[in-house]
């Protein structure tokens, strides 16, 4: 799904902008799609691609996965509505680039809650996974199991009973010599990827204090129709429901919970506590989660982090990351600049600075074919745990330690879903007074 914080921009570069680091020259074969060490034989082979969630994500997503490599096809696409089925491939074939390439029979259109189940087990080499977050772990699961590779948007989950799935279906990935790529999209851009070495290498000496923010406006929701049962006015305002997204930190904010990691060389923070609340959603149709989160990570060796996030109309927007080291500070700017150090090194990023969104497809597909499949799977799911634990914390009023997140028994999962079922909302959380689980 696509919703930059910057809406004059967002629809260029929500796929658009990628790193490799400055040293880390990615060749222009690899960016072109694959590596020119390929024989002939390999990359001739068509690779299957199944899309399962036909929202603006995973529309953007499949035509990336088909700009990728010229022997990529879309053969199967699912989604739990038909409208959103059909104006996502309507969209694909009527695009001169990669319409071609979509080659969706009507029996590989697949509809409703068990849509993946269909698109996974048809005759697909790779699945892209790009429904509300809520069913990530069940469909990485399912997927992996049937020997296949995949895309997975972020996050990873929503809770640590989600986490823990992803974990074990990282592990049988790796086993299985699957790839499992991450939608954590700036882990892929050229620029980003620069800046992050020069601060893994020594340029501002010790990491001391990270600051991150995510602060956008408000974001769309959809008016709920007479027709509508519970479940499908929250699978269609997904982003509202805690047990589709997340929360807004979780979900969008992610991006600057995942550069903080990535600072603190994907090492798990000890604990954190945090804040949060809900200032001008007042109105039930955003659902039950927050508005805003302020939440304070810290390292076993002192490292402190802070992300603060909101989703508030007509405030000061930023989305950036300071990390201050014992010789420096770092500023990663995202799509607002380039990455620059100063201190004792004055460094700034001059190098290209391509679509990450297409590069992360790019290096997926050339993995797959170099038969060195990418697995993202450990750091992409504890990225996410660090998100949900700072929601936790946020949530409940306490003190939340990794351990205590990554062996939370709290499933969010409703117990029935399906269609046409009775969904209440949740009750909004009260620091507090809302239990950790």
């Amino acid at each position: 799904m696509n919703h930059t914080p910057l809406p004059q921009t967002a629809d260029v570069s929500r796929r658009s902008f990628l790193t490799t680091s400055g040293g880390l020259a990615l060749g222009s074969a690899v960016l072109a799609g694959f590596p020119s060490s390929l024989t002939s034989a390999e990359s001739s082979q068509k690779l299957r691609v199944g899309l399962i969630g036909c929202g603006g994500r995973g529309t953007g997503a499949a035509k990336q996965a088909l700009s990728a490599d010229p022997n990529v096809v879309l053969t199967a696409v699912g989604d739990a509505f038909e409208d959103r089925l059909k104006t996502s491939l309507n969209a694909l074939k009527a695009d001169s680039k990669i319409g071609s390439q979509v080659q969706v029979q009507s029996d590989h259109c697949f509809l409703g809650l068990d849509a993946y189940q269909k698109v996974i087990a048809s005759d697909v080499d790779v699945v892209l996974l790009t429904t509300p977050p809520g069913f990530r772990p069940l469909h990485i699961k399912t997927a992996i199991e049937a020997g296949k590779h995949v895309f997975a948007e972020k996050p990873m989950a929503v809770d640590g009973p989600g986490v823990r799935s992803v974990l074990a279906s990282a592990a049988e990935a790796k086993k299985r010599n699957l790839a499992l790529g991450a939608g954590f999209c700036w882990r892929y851009n050229l620029a980003e990827r620069a800046g992050f070495e020069q601060i893994h290498q020594g340029a501002i000496g010790d990491v001391r204090t990270i600051y991150g923010t995510y602060n956008t406006g408000s974001l769309w929701s959809k008016p709920r129709q007479p027709e509508w049962s519970d479940m499908e006015w929250q699978l269609r305002n997904w982003l509202y429901l805690t047990w589709l997204s997340g929360d807004h930190l979780v979900e969008q904010a992610a991006h600057a919970v995942d550069w903080m990691c990535w600072a603190m060389k994907s090492e798990p923070p000890a604990k954190c506590v945090g804040t949060g609340g809900r200032q001008v959603r007042t109105d039930a149709a955003y659902g039950h989660i927050y508005d805003h989160f302020a939440v304070t990570y810290e390292w076993a060796n002192g490292s402190r982090g802070f992300i603060f996030c909101r989703q508030q109309a007509n405030c000061a927007n930023d989305n950036s990351l300071t990390v201050y080291g014992s010789k420096g500070v770092a500023r990663i700017l995202g799509f607002g600049g380039m990455p620059s150090i100063k201190g004792d090194t004055e460094w700034r990023y001059r190098g290209p600075r391509p679509d990450m969104y297409q590069v992360e497809h790019n290096e997926l597909f050339a993995s797959i074919r170099a038969g060195k499949p990418i697995n993202d799977g450990v750091w992409m799911a504890h990225s996410t745990l660090t998100a949900i634990m700072g929601r936790m914390a946020a949530y409940t009023g306490k003190e939340i330690t990794w351990e205590k997140a990554l062996n939370s028994q709290e499933s969010l999962m409703p117990e029935k879903v399906a269609l046409n079922a009775s969904l209440p909302v949740p009750p909004i959380a009260i620091p507090g007074i809302t239990p950790f689980s």
